[in-house]
């Protein structure tokens, strides 16, 4: 089995839908990839958001720098910081906010819809 590799300098860009400041890239997914799991590196300018709306599938984030606030559909909101986690199901509405001055980096890791059984 070969090693599938990844590098930052050669992700594909891309634009979820109701997302604003972020700037995402897909370290592994995209057009044409069949893995079983999908990872994006997403990067939240200060003020940068994702709408509240469901995740299409099981969901983690990971926080590699910076504070980025979670909130649910209740409206309670929990601030991550760096290295900390959340794990959302399927279905669950979410919306993330970067309230601070400093850009944010998060992944974000799912199964790939497009994978082979």
């Amino acid at each position: 089995m070969p090693i599938d590799i990844s590098q930052l300098a050669s992700a594909a860009r891309f634009t979820p839908d109701g997302h604003e400041g972020v700037g995402p890239v897909h370290l592994f997914g995209g057009a044409g990839y069949d893995g079983a799991v999908t990872v994006a590196l997403s990067h939240y300018l200060p003020g940068g958001r994702a709408d509240l709306a469901p995740v299409p599938a099981e969901t983690l984030y990971l926080v590699l720098s910076g504070e980025l606030t979670l909130t649910d559909a209740d409206g309670d909101a929990t601030v991550l910081t760096a290295l900390d986690g959340a794990r959302l199901t399927e279905g669950t509405p979410r919306a993330v906010e970067n309230r601070t001055n400093l850009p944010v980096s998060m992944l974000v890791i799912r199964p790939n819809p497009a994978a082979k059984p």
